[in-house]
């Protein structure tokens, strides 16, 4: 019995770039988000703009997760 199972999911190349792009734009903007907190803390004025542009990268991979549950895989 293996540690880690398996991952069975497609074999698509196009939806496997999708699923990568899916998870790079939610973790880089919750870093970014994150980054604009700990800026915030400085008193800059960049704050905002990483706050934003997180938010937007967030929004728009939880937005793919949504198209990507509608497509068949293979």
């Amino acid at each position: 019995m293996a540690f880690f199972k398996k991952y069975n999911g497609t074999t698509n190349a196009k939806l496997v770039r999708m699923e990568r792009l899916i998870w790079a734009l939610i973790y880089g903007g919750l870093l970014a988000m994150v980054l604009g907190y700990f800026i915030d803390q400085q008193g800059a004025q960049d704050a905002a703009l990483f706050y934003n542009l997180g938010g937007l990268a967030v929004g728009g991979g939880v937005v793919m997760i949504f198209l990507r549950s509608r497509l068949r895989g293979e």
